[in-house]
């Protein structure tokens, strides 16, 4: 696995959190199957090591609707946990342990 630039967490980062407070909030389940179709799309053009190290070997991380939001928040957590690691200097992520 290769290290990570902190450009890459941080667009996922923006885009996950985003993505998580409307999806959270929200009361229509039209809008919320649009956001999983749409990070579902992310993930599978993003960083391979980044949703390695976020999915922690779950292939279907962020791609099933019955485990969606619990794992939309936990992928949120862990990224704000990177970059925290990141502006520490720890920027090798395959030595990063970001389990809760």
């Amino acid at each position: 696995m290769s290290s990570l630039d902190r450009n890459i967490i941080e667009q996922a980062y923006a885009f996950f959190h985003q993505k998580a407070k409307v999806y959270k909030y929200s009361t229509s389940e039209r809008e919320k199957d649009h956001i999983e179709d749409v990070i579902a799309a992310y993930v599978n053009s993003m960083s391979p090591t980044l949703y390695a190290t976020l999915s922690d070997g779950n292939d279907a991380y962020l791609k099933e609707h019955c485990s969606f939001g619990r794992q939309l928040e936990d992928a949120v957590n862990k990224m704000e946990k990177l970059l925290d690691l990141v502006k520490q200097n720890c920027v090798n992520i395959k030595e990063m342990h970001i389990s809760e």
